[in-house]
């Protein structure tokens, strides 16, 4: 990872969308796979119209911790840039919160859960 793309994220959801990354990126991302383990998806309505123009999606996946250590929730963690991952925060709506968390793989990457859950 060279230092313009010094931050990791970890999607589940709509971020791993070509759409959504061209609309909140100007680029395809690249990622590879990983997963997280102690958490579960639920799903959460969407409604602020710009996100759901962009997703095309009025129902979203969304990360909830699991009462299970063996809950695992998979997806695609990506180098990104700081500006980059400040887009990220844009699209992302209130029912979300971003945090720092260890992947499967032993990386930590941001990833953004349920608000109401932290």
């Amino acid at each position: 990872m060279t230092d313009a793309y010094s931050e990791r994220l970890f999607s589940y959801g709509t971020l791993q969308q070509e759409a959504v990354q061209i609309a909140t990126f100007g680029r395809k991302l690249r990622g590879s796979l990983d997963s997280v383990l102690g958490h579960r998806l639920s799903e959460v309505k969407i409604t602020d119209l710009y996100v759901l123009a962009t997703s095309g999606l009025a129902v979203h996946r969304i990360m909830i911790p699991s009462d299970d250590p063996a809950h695992e929730v998979h997806g695609t963690v990506f180098a990104i840039t700081p500006e980059e991952l400040a887009a990220a925060d844009g699209y992302e709506t209130k029912d979300y919160k971003r945090i720092s968390i260890r992947l499967r793989s032993g990386m930590d990457a941001w990833v953004y859960v349920s608000a109401q859950a932290v």
